[in-house]
């Protein structure tokens, strides 16, 4: 028992003691300092539910053991900084009454290590549980627990989500036999019927990416270009659900019901080419998720066309008064609105006026459109496309005079003797013998090869020339004299998509681009190749032969020189396939052997990982090899940039100038 100024304390008294005459015991066995997360959630408890369990206290004396009216807090240091917390926010009184208990029987330091070391928490099964009780029982929403209880809105989601598992799995996880990640993965679902199918198909010690995959295996991913095509509001408006991972970053969930998905793709799709076909009046519309090959369609594009002075004019007009404003308001970093205004009305004038080219009415009676989804998840409109039935036959060839003059040397009568006549007069418009027309032929040809060889800046024209007919026109319409072989070898029969990937479109998009500006007519390219800038003319080159790339490696087609030449070709102009292809398990880790995965892995990542996931099934092995190696930039051999072969001799290349061409 101990008298303080007059008052006599009894251990084990519960006094009401002003919260500013609490003070830090210099006894207390907690040296590191609270953290701040710890007392926000402190105060958020007691300030919904009043200190709970009551603060351990000694009164404090001087040096001459005289009371100086504060006391000093054993035991709930915490509690007492969550107060002064409160306080600083003016959620209580700096004075506020605070319930204590006075111990003067034991050790202050040693209590106070007692209650840290002896502590023990509740199973995280029963804290989800009882967060489930909360809301179902008193009927309290995931922002008000979280206010209680001082925790986000998020992780009292994520906690009533983990007890809404499956009661078999969580006497599982209770047991030991499952960890808080599985339950995480089990939890990305609500439905214990399938929480429970899949625990039985893969048994207690899967991964948790595995669990995760093979909950949502039938479910399609927010990212899918269909998805993202439909939008989640359409697909929820029409009936549809939507599963989100509370732990994960889950890229907008899973789209549970893909049938439904694909027939509100496919109907968008049908509506997108409806509306192309009734204000355009092409001849048939399709529309597809993936491209359809194997049709035999030829193609034809827009062509420029010469606008009316009046349109001319007014865009003129439009392009100066942007212009105008753009030197005006340039330096402005807040338009005022009705600037702003205006800037948007002109782009959309200029833009209603088109980009000055336009099919043929012949093309649009006889050709079609394809409506296609892209993979970014953007329908992408085909048009120009003939079905063979509709193309036009070429015309017959004028007879030559010579042909016309062997089709009449057999005559009869009149005619046969007439014939006769004229060839006993020696005339110089007589037929040249076969023998003589290839001599004087192959004299010319020659010529001309000696002439155009002397000629840089002609055969590069004449060489375009040859390589455009072969990349932009039929071929009954290539004319040239050249014999440049042009061929194009079909690539999405060996890799199925192909045609859509970044390379794929770039590709697309650049031969779009050269064919609007190409003539209608291949008797008219010559020209139009000989009036190119020098520049064009070499891009116009780069295009076509590019076409004509063959690096296909093929059992029953050994090309060694081929290859070696592709390697040069991709040294020269600098190729890095890390930006045109990852590794992933449909790409390359599901169709090589389990020794090539952990190669790979071993190459990007270590050899601990490679070691780590050496022992799994060959799927679950390239699935957590595609995410080790995400981001890392391996290639197989294949794809890698070859060893750089310094040639023999340095040889600059002649810079053709614009002025040469």
């Amino acid at each position: 028992m101990t008298e303080q100024a007059n008052i006599v304390y009894q251990d084990g008294d519960v006094i009401d003691v002003p919260l500013n005459k609490l003070k830090k015991s210099p006894r207390n066995a907690r040296r590191t300092a609270h953290a701040a997360a710890d007392i926000e959630t402190l105060a958020a408890s007691i300030a919904a539910k009043g200190v709970l369990q009551a603060p351990v206290v000694e009164p404090e004396t001087d040096e001459a053991g005289a009371a100086t009216g504060f006391y000093l807090v054993t035991i709930g240091e915490g509690r007492r900084l969550a107060l002064v917390l409160l306080a600083k926010r003016k959620r209580i009184k700096k004075t506020e009454p605070v319930r204590c208990v006075v111990d003067l029987a034991n050790d202050p330091h040693e209590i106070s290590l007692d209650e840290n070391v002896t502590r023990f928490r509740m199973h995280p099964a029963d804290e989800f549980e009882a967060f489930r009780e909360q809301a179902e029982r008193r009927g309290l929403g995931a922002e008000e627990i979280g206010a209680r209880f001082g925790v986000s809105a998020q992780v009292v989601r994520q906690r009533l989500r983990l007890g809404a598992v499956s009661p078999m799995l969580m006497e599982r996880y209770r047991a030991g036999d499952l960890t808080l990640d599985q339950m995480m993965a089990y939890a990305v679902s609500e439905d214990h019927a399938r929480q429970e199918q899949v625990f039985d198909q893969l048994g207690p010690d899967r991964p948790p990416y595995l669990i995760r995959r093979t909950m949502t295996e039938a479910k399609v991913t927010a990212t899918d270009r269909r998805a993202v095509f439909v939008g989640a509001e359409v697909y929820s408006e029409a009936g549809g659900t939507i599963l989100r991972d509370l732990f994960t970053e889950d890229g907008g969930g899973w789209f549970e019901d893909a049938a439904l998905l694909d027939r509100l793709t496919a109907e968008k799709l049908a509506r997108i080419a409806q509306d192309v076909r009734d204000k355009e009046g092409w001849k048939w519309v399709e529309a597809h998720i993936d491209y359809p090959r194997a049709l035999g369609l030829a193609r034809v594009y827009p062509q420029p066309v010469e606008r009316p002075e009046e349109e001319r004019a007014r865009m003129a007009a439009l392009s100066d008064e942007y212009d105008a404003l753009v030197s005006e308001w340039g330096a402005v970093e807040e338009l005022p609105t009705e600037v702003e205004a205006r800037f948007t009305e002109i782009d959309a004038a200029l833009e209603a006026f088109g980009d000055g080219t336009a099919f043929a009415p012949d093309e649009i009676a006889r050709g079609g459109v394809f409506v296609i989804l892209g993979q970014d998840g953007v329908a992408r409109v085909e048009r120009g496309l003939i079905r063979p039935e509709d193309v036009p036959a070429p015309e017959p060839e004028a007879e030559s005079e010579s042909e016309g003059e062997e089709a009449g040397g057999a005559k009869s009568g009149e005619d046969g003797a007439a014939a006769e006549a004229e060839e006993a007069d020696e005339d110089a418009g007589a037929p040249l013998s076969e023998r003589l027309v290839l001599d004087l032929t192959a004299q010319r040809t020659l010529a001309l090869r000696d002439a155009l060889g002397a000629s840089p800046t002609v055969a590069l024209s004449a060489v375009v020339h040859s390589m455009a007919l072969f990349a932009f026109y039929p071929p009954y319409d290539r004319a040239s004299c050249l014999e440049i072989k042009g061929v194009s070898t079909y690539l999405d029969g060996h890799a199925p998509g192909i045609d859509e990937s970044r390379a794929g479109r770039s590709v697309a998009e650049r031969h779009e681009r050269w064919a609007v500006r190409l003539p209608k007519e291949a008797a008219d390219l010559w020209t139009f190749v000989q009036g190119l800038a020098a520049t064009d003319l070499l891009d116009l080159l780069a295009h076509s032969a590019s076409l004509t790339v063959n690096a296909m490696r093929t059992p029953f087609d050994r090309k060694p020189g081929a290859w070696a030449h592709a390697d040069r070709l991709a040294q020269a102009v600098n190729l890095d396939m890390t930006g045109y292809w990852s590794a992933t398990v449909a790409s390359y880790l599901g169709r090589v052997t389990k020794a090539r995965i952990g190669e790979a892995v071993r190459e990007a990542v270590s050899d601990e990982a490679a070691d780590r996931i050496g022992g799994m099934k060959k799927p679950d092995m390239a699935s957590e090899a595609e995410a080790l190696l995400t981001g890392k930039g391996w290639l197989p051999s294949l794809l890698r940039a070859p060893v750089p072969v310094e040639p023999d001799v340095q040889v600059e290349a002649p810079v053709l100038t614009e002025e040469a061409a």
